[in-house]
């Protein structure tokens, strides 16, 4: 790519052809900032990125950088995968809340710029922008800053929750519609709805399922 030039994919198979050779070329920084484990890749893509990326971080050559949200240790197995990322030298913090951008970042040169999905694919831009890569970059590094290193977050004090507060997490958890939990518990709608206000500020939740999760990860629900 040529200075400031920006492409438009779409779908992770072309991403992987026109950019997949980025991830082996780093040589300083790597950043990345997703929703979750699955934002940026298939299993078996996100694999193969690993294991070329792999010996540069047990190396040291590269510092690594890792921003999710909350949504990210939805399940043991990914919980896992981000320790091990830890383990080999990578930093992973968890921002309690919604991300600016989904992006990547490489040596402060190539941005990859995650869109919306059209058609069942999900389009990338890629760019060699200095401004545009500074301008990600510095909502990237405020975001950072107030986010929370994975162990850290992992063992923090959970929150006091009542035996009601707890079943109307479950609730959540559960999927349930209001209606149909608000009858389940005995409560009014509005009465659900408030609770369910309160718990999602307790948690520093910004949605339902955020809720679900955070309960799940600090023991609140089974």
């Amino acid at each position: 790519m040529t200075n400031d030039e920006v492409i438009k994919v779409r779908g992770e198979r072309e991403l992987t052809a026109r950019a997949g050779h980025l991830f082996a070329g780093v040589t300083s920084e790597f950043i990345c900032a997703a929703t979750d484990m699955d934002t940026w890749s298939h299993r078996d893509t996100r694999k193969a990125i690993a294991v070329r990326m792999r010996s540069t971080l047990t190396e040291g050559e590269v510092v690594a950088r890792k921003l999710y949200t909350p949504a990210a240790l939805a399940d043991e197995e990914q919980r896992d995968h981000l320790l091990a990322v830890a383990g080999m030298g990578a930093r992973v913090r968890i921002c309690a809340t919604g991300l600016p951008h989904e992006t990547i970042i490489i040596d402060r040169r190539v941005m990859i710029l995650a869109g919306t999905v059209v058609a069942g694919d999900r389009e990338f831009t890629v760019t060699t922008s200095p401004a545009l890569i500074s301008g990600v970059l510095s909502l990237f590094e405020a975001t950072w800053e107030a986010a929370t290193e994975l162990t850290a977050y992992l063992h923090r004090d959970p929150p006091q929750v009542d035996v009601e507060g707890r079943r109307i997490l479950q609730a959540l958890g559960d999927g349930l519609t209001d209606e149909v939990a608000a009858r389940r518990l005995g409560l009014s709608l509005r009465t659900y709805r408030r609770r369910v206000a309160e718990l999602m500020r307790l948690l520093g939740s910004e949605s339902r399922f955020q809720a679900g999760v955070h309960a799940g990860e600090l023991g609140l629900i089974p």
